[in-house]
């Protein structure tokens, strides 16, 4: 604005407040400041959804512990899936049963008498999961698992030599809850405990091999790791994880 019209302005300013001037120019009113008004993200503290508007990969390492029959064993296992929306995962797993279960049926007639006997087992999954609550950092979910395997029966004989039975089918749900934890954008921890219900098979079995689970999970965001190494940042960087990141 000009010297001239500076002056202009305040004379229309005076002459306006007393009533005897014109309104004031166009060009000399204030203007008035438009702000961006906040995503719903961002004004608000959501953790009731975790948003994703494209489907991604999951990889998790899911180490189980049971105890059946007295015994705490490990089950290894690896999950592999698909994530859509940030909601609903869904995959394929495979379980390997890392020592044997005691049992409480005795040996064949046929085997001597000081022969221990253990059973182990294998199985596949199919894994449906739904995320309850959470935000980048951390969720809770519900997933539900229906599997399928093989058992058998290992019989150590007193003279060293080991003998199996042939392998059966047994048929399983496990439903569970979990949490996790994300250490940095492409890795996460977590923790759950769930139920595993044999099916289809005999009460002794059943008894056997069904009980309570205990679940610890490394978890690998394939996506995200994609990005961080794509667009050279920095590997254990927490951007994307603070509360401040979160709207952006």
């Amino acid at each position: 604005m000009t010297t001239a019209q500076q002056l202009t302005c305040w004379v229309s300013l005076a002459l306006g407040t007393l009533g005897l001037g014109r309104s004031m120019p166009a060009w000399a009113a204030p203007r008035a400041t438009v702000r961006p008004a906040l995503a719903p993200s961002a004004a608000t503290d959501d953790t009731t959804f975790v948003r994703q508007a494209h489907r991604r990969p999951v990889f998790q390492f899911d180490q189980r512990f049971s105890l059946l029959q007295g015994k705490l064993v490990g089950i290894n296992g690896l999950k592999a899936g698909v994530e859509w929306r940030g909601r609903w995962r869904a995959g394929l797993g495979v379980y390997l049963l890392s020592g044997g279960v005691p049992t409480r049926g005795g040996v064949p007639a046929a085997l001597p008498a000081a022969t221990r006997d253990e059973l182990r087992f294998r199985y596949v999954s199919a894994y449906g999961e739904y995320v309850l609550i959470g935000n980048p950092r951390w969720e809770l979910s519900v997933p539900l698992q229906l599997g399928v395997g093989n058992f058998y029966s290992k019989y150590y004989l007193p003279d060293g030599s080991v003998q199996r039975s042939p392998k059966e089918l047994i048929y399983m749900v496990e439903p569970t809850a979990m949490s996790h934890f994300r250490v940095f954008r492409w890795i996460g921890l977590g923790a759950g405990a769930g139920y595993r219900q044999m099916v289809f098979v005999n009460d002794q079995l059943e008894d056997q091999l069904s009980g309570v689970i205990f679940t610890g999970r490394v978890k690998l965001f394939l996506g995200d790791l994609y990005k961080v190494v794509r667009g050279r940042q920095r590997l254990f960087s927490q951007r994307g994880l603070r509360r401040e990141d979160w709207g952006k």
